[in-house]
């Protein structure tokens, strides 16, 4: 049995499903993404598992032990929320040390394990500072070290960084997943983020309509989505239909199937070594995203994506014919329609 085992959960509100014979299985130390559009399920699970939430029927077992009827204060269960939820009346320390007040560990224990955290989410100086006084970043670090130091069996983070900056959110996510391996901490994190979640994942499950619609680590993800919806969702795919694509590029050879996903990245401006088919079209848009440019082509009244880094700058423009190259391993069929 994995570390975390979940079986057959399912949930409803007021006669409608939230969760549909979902299962999932974590291994000891991973760190496992639940991927989603909001009302999917994903935070429903989270705070079944929490047991905030009692599910109508399955069942959860964490660490060889069945917790499905356990109380929350005693599944061993660490928890960060959007929203921090740090007593404003407690300096850092104070926050950090709460749970271990409450199980009544010994003060020179306790002193010695919120110093170890508070070094360890970097907030060393800060050990005096009231929530007030510290940034969205600095906040939602002493969240995460109060969710530590009681020193959990599975930690359970939910949309933890969305309140804050892009740039923040980019260094927490680096210190999240540095802190994450260190301890070697079983932990599930909630996102709608499909960047975050490629960013700090072992595996990713993606979630709809209360079902697991896939999973697998972010590369896996990426590259082989299997259905229409996690390739729209999961980033830019293009997705035609075998008629569109057989319009555009006859001869592809192409594995059956009805529709087809194709990454931007993988129209080529030059052809491959093993060649291609060339797609001769229409810009439509341009759109300059960091270190590429996101094209809008029309071919055939079929519009594609095309990104292609800035490896050179070739000045173009709306309306100027423009040709690209496909190749037919990049050409992905895509068999699951459930959406």
């Amino acid at each position: 049995m994995s570390y975390v085992q979940i079986e057959n959960l399912t949930k409803t509100f007021h006669g409608q499903p939230v969760l549909n014979q979902l299962s999932l299985a974590i291994q000891k130390g991973e760190l496992v993404t639940l991927l989603g559009p909001s009302g999917c399920g994903k935070s429903t699970l989270l705070r079944i598992l929490s047991g905030l939430t009692a599910s109508d029927s399955g069942s959860i077992h964490i660490d060889g032990k069945d917790v499905t009827a356990v109380q929350p204060k005693e599944r061993e269960i660490g928890m960060v929320f959007q929203s921090y939820a740090l007593f404003p009346n407690l300096n850092v320390s104070e926050n950090i040390g709460f749970g271990l007040e409450m199980k009544k560990v010994a003060k020179a224990e306790m002193q010695r394990r919120v110093q170890e955290m508070i070094e360890l989410v970097g907030l060393t100086g800060k050990e005096r500072a009231y929530p007030r006084e510290l940034s969205g970043g600095q906040q939602q670090r002493v969240a995460l070290a109060r969710s530590l130091v009681t020193r959990p069996k599975v930690l359970l983070l939910d949309e933890p960084l969305s309140a804050l900056d892009a740039q923040i959110r980019k260094n927490l996510q680096k210190q999240l997943r540095t802190i994450q391996r260190e301890l070697n901490m079983t932990t599930v994190l909630v996102t709608h983020d499909q960047e975050e979640a490629m960013a700090v994942s072992d595996r990713i499950y993606i979630m709809n309509g209360g079902r697991i619609v896939q999973h697998g680590n972010p590369h896996e993800i990426y590259t082989q989505p299997r259905s229409e919806f996690v390739a729209r969702f999961i980033g830019n795919y293009n997705v035609l239909t075998a008629e569109q694509l057989g319009r555009i590029a006859p001869g592809l050879p192409l594995p059956a199937a009805e529709r087809y996903a194709i990454r931007p990245e993988t129209l080529r401006e030059a052809p491959a070594a093993e060649g291609g088919i060339p797609l001769t079209g229409t810009i439509d848009n341009i759109t300059m995203l960091g270190n590429f440019t996101r094209y809008e082509i029309a071919v055939d009244n079929v519009q594609l994506l095309a990104d292609h880094l800035h490896l050179s700058y070739q000045p173009e423009h709306a309306g100027k014919a423009k040709t690209l190259y496909i190749c037919p391993e990049d050409v992905i069929p895509l068999h699951d329609t459930f959406a």
